[in-house]
């Protein structure tokens, strides 16, 4: 499967950088780069600045900046098809695009060995 998410210029490829970083976009980055560890998921992002000739060779996102320009970003793709335009997808959109649950990491257990490092 293939989940493809067209975004608005930024000032990285990811948008996580400067003096004050985005949550949002530290959320998409971190999920996205979750995702492309599962085999079965490509997760791919584009930024307009930085990628601009992704989104001339998408001819259905040119299609949809045509006709209702840049303030339809971003734009979340699943395998070619459109499935959310104008704000980032939330945690649970993705899981519903993606099948794929979410599992939040406790934060007194950072790891998933219970602290035991037996895994």
């Amino acid at each position: 499967m293939k989940l493809e998410l067209f975004e608005e210029a930024l000032c990285c490829s990811t948008g996580v950088c400067g003096p004050s970083v985005d949550e949002n976009l530290l959320r998409i980055t971190g999920v996205f780069e979750s995702l492309n560890k599962i085999n079965q998921v490509t997760a791919s992002r584009y930024n307009l600045s930085s990628n601009p000739a992704d989104f001339t060779k998408n001819e259905t996102v040119l299609k949809e900046l045509q006709e209702k320009g840049n303030n339809i970003l971003p734009i979340t793709l699943v395998n070619d098809k459109i499935v959310k335009t104008g704000s980032y997808p939330t945690n649970e959109e993705i899981q519903e695009f993606t099948g794929i649950t979410f599992v939040t990491q406790n934060s007194q257990n950072s790891s998933c060995c219970e602290g035991n490092g037996t895994c």
